[in-house]
């Protein structure tokens, strides 16, 4: 099917079938919707590879996919997602993003309005996060089979030649920092997939990591490690963290930082906010020397103004991660066992 300037029908106002053909309504499709929002030096010769310029030394290298749902949520959508995500799993490493690949999973039925709400948010995305789209693809599935949209991504960033992160740089001793306030962006996309309402409205933390990291490498002293706490949360990276290194891990409620909304939508829906997954923060793990200059080098950059010093490496057999509640008690904190909140990254 060819869609032509003069046709007023469902097909001018969705994804069908033919859009994802290869044909002519493929090339509209992409030179309409997808191409003048995403153009850069590297896209627009649309071979079907990208060449970059790499320069000596190490890259880092990401894959990602993604399949929240809804596809727009408080705060965000799939696109900001897909390109905030992969950007961030570069700068946790110690690199500095520069490039992403993007495909393009999308269902029939899905209105074009919504396609271009995504994709202008992934421009923004990548003009913030500071990388270009170098190359993609576009797929058509049919009804039913695709949520809507789901999106892949690769990216390459440049490793930082001054920081190198590893668990097993960490000791007994060492100060575990979070860039500000967890589990916002779980709840923000469960909150409005089950239709809930708060007080102040609960918004997804998602964004690019990319400068405060920066930041964070260049003013913040020796940083031994870096992760975003994504699915499983802030209690997922941490049990990794005592399983890789044999060390325990033990962190205070008092000062975990949560805003009251989080908090009772948390409560509400039955959840441990630790486990949440989070889109804009990140867990770095400092000596004890450095704690207070990483902490001041996160709180001059806007995404870390919240940033909190939660906890300590011990050597204590056995190796776990222990939460002291606010009642003074303790609490054993495991990853979940399964996925608590489906589909929202």
């Amino acid at each position: 099917m060819t869609v032509n300037s003069h046709a007023n029908s469902s097909t001018d106002e969705q994804i069908v079938m033919a859009h994802g053909g290869g044909g002519e309504s493929t090339r509209r499709l992409l030179a309409e919707h997808v191409f003048p929002k995403l153009r850069n030096e590297l896209l627009d010769p649309l071979t079907d590879s990208a060449v970059l310029n790499v320069p000596p030394g190490r890259i880092c290298l990401t894959t990602d996919a993604f399949v929240v749902q809804p596809l727009e949520f408080p705060g965000g959508d799939i696109g900001t997602l897909a390109v905030c995500g992969t950007v961030n799993d570069l700068a946790v490493m110690g690199a500095t993003p520069k490039a992403l690949s993007l495909a393009l999973i999308i269902e029939q039925g899905l209105p074009l309005t919504t396609l271009d709400r995504i994709v202008d948010s992934i421009a923004a995305a990548a003009r913030q996060a500071g990388v270009v789209i170098a190359t993609g693809d576009t797929k058509v599935v049919e009804h039913g089979r695709g949520d809507g949209m789901t999106i892949t991504t690769a990216g390459i960033g440049i490793m930082r030649d001054d920081v190198q992160i590893a668990a097993d740089r960490i000791q007994p001793g060492d100060v575990v920092i979070v860039t500000g306030r967890i589990a916002e962006h779980g709840l923000a996309v469960m909150s409005a997939r089950e239709h809930l309402a708060f007080d102040s409205e609960l918004t997804s933390d998602v964004a690019p990591l990319g400068g405060l990291i920066e930041r964070l490498c260049s003013d913040g002293g020796d940083i031994k490690f870096m992760r975003d706490p994504t699915r499983s949360g802030l209690a997922g990276v941490l049990a990794d963290l005592a399983e890789t290194t044999g060390l325990t891990i033990e962190i205070d409620e008092d000062v975990i930082p949560i805003s009251p909304t989080a908090w009772h939508a948390a409560e509400l829906l039955g959840i441990d906010p630790l486990t949440v997954a989070n889109e804009g923060k990140c867990v770095v793990v400092v000596s004890a020397e450095d704690a207070e200059r990483a902490l001041a080098a996160c709180r001059r950059h806007p995404l870390g103004k919240r940033a909190a010093i939660i906890g300590r490496v011990f050597h204590r057999d056995p190796a776990l991660v222990e939460l002291i509640t606010r009642a003074g008690g303790r609490r054993i904190i495991q990853r979940p066992y399964g996925e608590e909140l489906p589909r929202i990254c």
